[in-house]
């Protein structure tokens, strides 16, 4: 049985797909199985990852038999899974030759049932990455996730297999802020999850669609809140400013709409001027940075927003 299940769905990924297993296939700890999910694609994903596995036998591929990459994920890690560890990977993204060595080792203490670590962004090559997430000093709580999720992509997280099963997996329901609903039943179930404070994710900074996503994103954030109060957590307009700063950042950082940002800051700010100025130089940044962006040239917002 292998130490680590690493759950990749993918869909239409061949561009991508070189790099992540490549980072993968990279890694210093070394017993792993990798179960790729295929949702349907129709390019030439499939063909690849079998290349791939010919040279490494320890990746291999499964159709979803469900829909969206939820079901995908829940399909292989409920399912197909051996490894005592299931550490999710999408197909954008890249990982540090050493994230399962560290990730192996904070799992190994008796206080940490799951695990994420730093995040560092970036759009075309991993060098580039600029902007770095940061991880709190101890185990999160359902309040600390009702704000600014920390985990902040599903390629950051790695869970106990047993204790993944026994919350019934991903709501498939969901197409966005699945992982978050899922973060806080974890959480509010009594399990411990704890950040890594070392870069171990290279998340590969998608520069369409957020605008569009953003109904989407509250629908999924609406589901997750109704979890939280299910547990005895309640949101406040806090915690809706600190999402919507986060939200707001992000459109900086992708560049997702010249006022975008700005309609962003000034709901957070309707919200909870406190709460949106909560961590001063980053409320006091993005605002600032909202108000000026439609004045700069996107090349060079481009350069100062993503660091």
């Amino acid at each position: 049985m292998p130490v680590f299940t690493v759950v990749i769905p993918f869909y239409n990924a061949g561009w991508s797909l070189p790099a992540t297993l490549a980072s993968l296939s990279a890694q210093s700890f070394t017993d792993w199985e990798a179960i790729c999910v295929d949702d349907g694609s129709t390019d030439a994903s499939n063909a690849l990852i079998e290349r791939i596995s010919r040279a490494d036998p320890r990746i291999r591929c499964v159709a979803n038999p469900g829909k969206g990459p939820s079901a995908a994920r829940n399909f292989a890690a409920l399912t197909r899974a051996r490894g005592r560890y299931i550490a999710f990977l999408d197909a954008d993204d890249i990982w540090s030759t050493e994230k399962l060595a560290v990730t192996a080792a904070a799992l190994r203490t008796a206080t940490v049932d799951a695990s994420f670590s730093r995040v560092a962004f970036f759009e075309r090559e991993q060098a580039d990455a600029r902007a770095i997430s940061r991880v709190p000093s101890g185990p999160l709580t359902v309040s600390d996730l009702l704000g600014e999720n920390p985990v902040c992509t599903m390629s950051n997280l790695t869970v106990q297999r047993d204790l993944f099963a026994a919350t019934g997996g991903f709501n498939e329901a969901l197409v966005h802020n699945e992982d978050l609903e899922w973060l806080i039943r974890f959480v509010g179930a009594g399990h411990r999850l704890r950040g890594i404070d070392r870069v171990l994710t290279y998340y590969r900074a998608n520069t369409r669609g957020l605008s569009a996503d953003l109904a989407k994103m509250r629908s999924g954030r609406a589901a997750a809140l109704a979890t939280a109060r299910s547990l005895g957590a309640t949101p406040s307009r806090r915690h809706e400013a600190v999402h919507l700063r986060y939200l707001a950042r992000r459109a900086l950082r992708l560049q997702s709409g010249r006022f975008l940002p700005l309609r962003l800051t000034l709901a957070g700010l309707r919200q909870s001027p406190s709460g949106f100025f909560s961590e001063f130089r980053r409320g006091g940044l993005t605002a600032l940075a909202s108000v000026i962006d439609p004045l700069v040239p996107e090349p060079l917002a481009r350069r100062i927003y993503a660091r």
